[in-house]
């Protein structure tokens, strides 16, 4: 008798003796328009990566293929280029990783950002007062978040961020964690048409779609010859890693270029649904002074806005990245 059959019961309402996943030989199935059941392009990478060996900090793995906690890293403190390369390697692995009792000052952060590459300046989200890379969050009663979308930041830059370390510098005790998705999964888990469409398209990307209102009428012009529409493929190729991840977000892509504008709606709509899946997803718990550092092309976030009137100070540096690329 296999391990999914059990010998007949005696009570007469129950008529199964088999788990009703046995009855199914499809990997996924669609009921009522919602592909259900086992993602099995998972389980390749997840198995990797529980073969990976580290030598400077030991790792707690969340999602099951992405995120993960660093243990045993100081980042208040001087670093030796071995830990800053196995730090980029454990970036590129698990596309998002934590730390956690990091009390960094201003300067210390942007210092450990910095060992990553180039800074930048934000244009239209508020920085620290003291440290102008440095972009400051701070939620309240009267400002609350819209940041829960899932997005990749700065796409409308024609450079947009490469990754960016967002330290907790004030979090509510409940509430206001961040979510993350794996958009090569999320790739890898197209359909073949929706594959070969994403690898042929272009998309445009719009920074007045999110910050518009934090342009004033008699700035726009200046602002719109500074940051110009931007096209970039809807999947790209990591520099680093050498393989494809989707790259659209509700927040900055405006439309698909060559088609039609329904089609460009509806495919829209289709690839952003693809973050749903929260098979692809790890989710992370803030603490005072925890610090996300993430791949911002192989991953998506989202920040979870249900901690109000509560209140969220969060800052991040942003590390400048590579125009996107097939």
């Amino acid at each position: 008798m296999s391990t999914t059959e059990r010998a007949p019961t005696a009570h007469p309402d129950i008529v199964a003796t088999r788990d009703p996943g046995a009855h199914i030989s499809e990997d996924r199935i669609m009921v009522r328009g919602q592909r259900v059941g086992p993602i099995v392009h998972l389980a390749t990478e997840r198995a990797r990566l529980a073969t990976l060996q580290w030598s400077h900090f030991e790792v707690e793995r969340l999602g099951a293929t992405i995120g993960a906690i660093l243990h045993g890293v100081n980042l208040c403190g001087p670093l030796a280029e071995g830990v800053i390369a196995e730090i980029r390697r454990a970036l590129h692995e698990y596309k998002v990783i934590f730390f956690r009792r990091q009390p960094l000052t201003p300067e210390q952060h942007v210092a450990f950002a910095r060992r990553f590459g180039d800074l930048e300046i934000h244009p239209f989200i508020p920085s620290n007062t003291g440290a102008p890379e440095l972009v400051r969050f701070e939620k309240s009663f009267d400002v609350k978040g819209y940041e829960n979308t899932w997005h990749h930041d700065v796409t409308w830059r024609e450079t947009p961020s490469m990754g960016a370390v967002l330290h907790g510098v004030h979090v509510p005790e409940s509430g206001g964690d961040t979510l993350f998705c794996d958009m090569y999964a999320a790739y890898e888990g197209l359909t073949d048409e929706n594959k070969d469409f994403v690898d042929s398209h272009d998309a445009e990307h719009d920074f007045m779609q999110s910050f518009g209102r934090q342009v004033s009428p008699d700035q726009r012009a200046e602002m719109r010859a500074k940051y110009p529409l931007v096209v970039h493929p809807l999947s790209a190729t990591h520099p680093a890693t050498g393989r494809r991840h989707l790259y659209v977000n509700p927040i900055f892509t405006s439309r698909i270029l060559d088609v039609d504008h329904d089609t460009s709606e509806r495919k829209l709509a289709e690839l952003w649904n693809e973050s749903d899946n929260v098979e692809y997803q790890c989710r992370f718990h803030w603490e005072k002074d925890s610090v996300a550092f993430w791949d911002n092309r192989a991953c998506q976030h989202y920040a979870s806005s249900d901690y109000w009137p509560e209140i969220r100070i969060m800052e991040r540096a942003s590390i400048k990245g590579d125009r996107p690329s097939r």
